[in-house]
């Protein structure tokens, strides 16, 4: 499946911003946790909920919709085993804690999602094994078994993984006994996953210094929870207004909290956004100024950020810096950008100050963006979900016709993408 983008023109009204995809898929796990029900709201109908349920159904999930509003109900384990979805993606390993507890043993298969360089298993293998789990694995599946049940531990994260964070603690939800969870990671979608599993019963509690206190508990209830806006939506979008003279979109729902980091960095380059109830606008220019920005763990710069920002990066006076710390491997797309007249370099130098992972470890983490760049659209074919955002943006904004191959990654959490940028008078076909 193909965007055919005809770039150059001016996009200007509202985009609402839908249910988090980072929350939701994360929400549907939980649910495996009870035999009631769970209603979800704000709920988004895009690829990775949609991969989300046909692991929950093979499961034995009973899941209903109606409009952003679904109902799961798992009253029975029926399958203990996640064999082949219809692609690879990294929720399934977070489905072990809660079949583990349910049912004393669980198979998933290995992880798969965006391309982004290698994804660590072992945090999360770490964790469950200090909870009590036996664990084995092949090339295929991970293979884990608690005849005993799970029991609670004091753990220490390595690093404040989001996804060994939300895996420990679904885990430890139901494990006998108190559970103490050290450098987690502390991103809102975290917080909005606690706040659903407190709904459903769990006893969680947030320390100071990146720690979490949880004391298990015999069972957990259904629950109704509305789902948090979507961070990276919001951000794209904002991006999306902020990159050409004479946009103006106001991005409903986009949360200020949940953006502080974001909306003090677009100060730092000189754009402009207005905070309104409901939601913000931003105000395209071409009179932006060089920043040297750096990923990091909440509330740090979020790494999903970096994709979207660098299109705006290459139409600011000067040259600017990514250091990106959260993940190795993630300006590929800066290729892609390169043909469409962009002047990027990777290279594997820490261009910054935060500590990083990858020092000495010749991982090509850095980016030096030299701008003002006008861009040409061009055929690209979409190497991952954050990396396909920043290319339509891109395409969005440069002269001419572009063709944007493999947009079904970027459907993996953006609903009817297309449709919604038409209403702002992009001109965008879906073929």
């Amino acid at each position: 499946m193909k965007f055919i983008v005809n770039g150059g023109k001016i996009l200007k009204g509202d985009i609402e911003v839908k249910g988090s995809k980072n929350a939701a898929t994360k929400m549907m796990i939980a649910a495996l946790l009870t035999d009631e029900k769970c209603v979800l709201e704000n709920f988004p109908n895009i690829g990775d909920t949609g991969l989300t349920q046909e692991l929950c159904e093979m499961i034995g999930t009973k899941f209903e919709k109606n409009g952003t509003t679904v109902v799961l109900e798992t009253s029975e384990i029926k399958n203990c085993r996640v064999s082949t979805l219809s692609r690879k993606n990294r929720i399934p390993i977070l489905a072990l804690g809660p079949l583990l507890n349910r049912a004393g043993k669980a198979e998933v298969p290995v992880l798969g999602g965006d391309k982004i360089g290698p994804r660590p298993i072992d945090f999360h293998l770490n964790s469950l094994k200090a909870l009590g789990a036996e664990i084995d694995f092949d090339q295929n599946y991970y293979y884990a078994k608690a005849s005993n049940g799970l029991k609670g531990a004091k753990i220490n994260l390595s690093y404040p993984s989001v996804g060994a964070t939300e895996n420990t603690i679904l885990s430890a939800v139901l494990a006998k006994g108190k559970t103490v969870i050290q450098n987690v990671a502390i991103e809102p979608e975290i917080i909005d996953l606690i706040l659903f599993l407190q709904k459903m019963g769990a006893i969680i509690e947030l320390g100071s210094n990146r720690i979490i206190y949880i004391e298990g508990v015999r069972k957990l209830n259904g629950a109704r929870h509305n789902i948090m806006p979507d961070r990276n939506e919001a951000v794209s979008f904002a991006c999306l207004g902020l990159a050409f003279p004479g946009n103006e979109i106001k991005v409903k729902n986009a949360n200020q909290l949940n953006l502080l980091t974001f909306l003090n960095t677009i100060r730092r380059i000189g754009g402009r956004y207005k905070i309104e109830d409901g939601g913000i606008i931003f105000y395209g220019s071409e009179n932006y100024k060089p920043i040297k920005l750096e990923t990091d763990t909440h509330p740090g710069y979020m790494t999903d950020w970096q994709q979207p920002f660098s299109i705006l990066l290459t139409q600011t006076s000067g040259v600017s810096t990514i250091h990106e710390t959260v993940y190795e491997d993630r300006f590929g797309y800066a290729e892609d950008l390169n043909l469409m007249g962009a002047n990027i370099k990777v290279v594997s130098e820490c261009l910054g100050e935060l500590h990083c992972r990858f020092k000495e470890h010749a991982c090509m983490h850095s980016a030096i963006i030299s701008g003002r760049t006008p861009l040409s659209g061009a055929n690209i074919k979409v190497r991952d979900l954050r990396a396909g955002i920043a290319h339509l943006i891109a395409a969005l904004i440069a002269e001419g016709e572009s063709i944007i191959d493999g947009v079904e990654e970027i459907d993996r959490g953006y609903e009817n993408i297309d449709e919604r940028l038409k209403n702002l008078g992009a001109d965008i076909k879906r073929v």
